[in-house]
């Protein structure tokens, strides 16, 4: 399948990061967007990461979790070296982004972020990360992932 063109496929394609697209069909109902991805790839949720943005004393940082955890947001502000962290407002993400939510790619946003991504990625060959739209997903190698975005890697999820 040829990949979608996103931003998120371009700034991989241009950064010459090797990545394979899957396409699914999204359910409009579902709003367990990761899950979602996992279930209709027929994947352990444990390799497929979600895109979440959160407010860390006023700053907006990328956090990139397993869908089958949550995001533990004391530990994504020690990170970056913050003292508090919240979950951004869902409107100021995809403006900030250009993604919409469920659709959030850690890769190709509008504007540039700190990103953390949780160190179980490291676990795996390859991972399943957004590909910049709702039923789209991308997989790609961690260490290309963290180059990509610039990453700390951090223990920031909750099983």
């Amino acid at each position: 399948m040829a990949a979608a063109s996103t931003p998120a496929t371009v700034a991989l394609t241009a950064a010459g990061i090797h990545f394979t697209p899957y396409a699914y069909q999204h359910d409009a109902t579902n709003t367990d967007y990761g899950r979602e991805a996992a279930t209709a790839l027929q994947l352990d949720p444990g390799r497929v990461f979600k895109t979440l943005l959160a407010d860390v004393d006023g700053r907006l940082v990328v956090a990139i979790v397993p869908v089958a955890g949550k995001l533990n947001l004391k530990s994504l502000a020690t990170a970056v070296g913050g003292k508090k962290a919240a979950m951004a407002d869902p409107s100021l993400v995809e403006r900030r982004t250009g993604y919409v939510v469920g659709g959030i790619s850690p890769v190709g946003q509008k504007s540039r972020h700190e990103t953390v991504i949780d160190e179980t990625a490291a676990l795996f060959d390859t991972i399943y990360v957004s590909g910049g739209r709702r039923g789209f997903d991308i997989e790609l190698a961690p260490a290309d992932l963290i180059a990509v975005t610039s990453a700390v890697v951090a223990d920031i999820a909750l099983t």
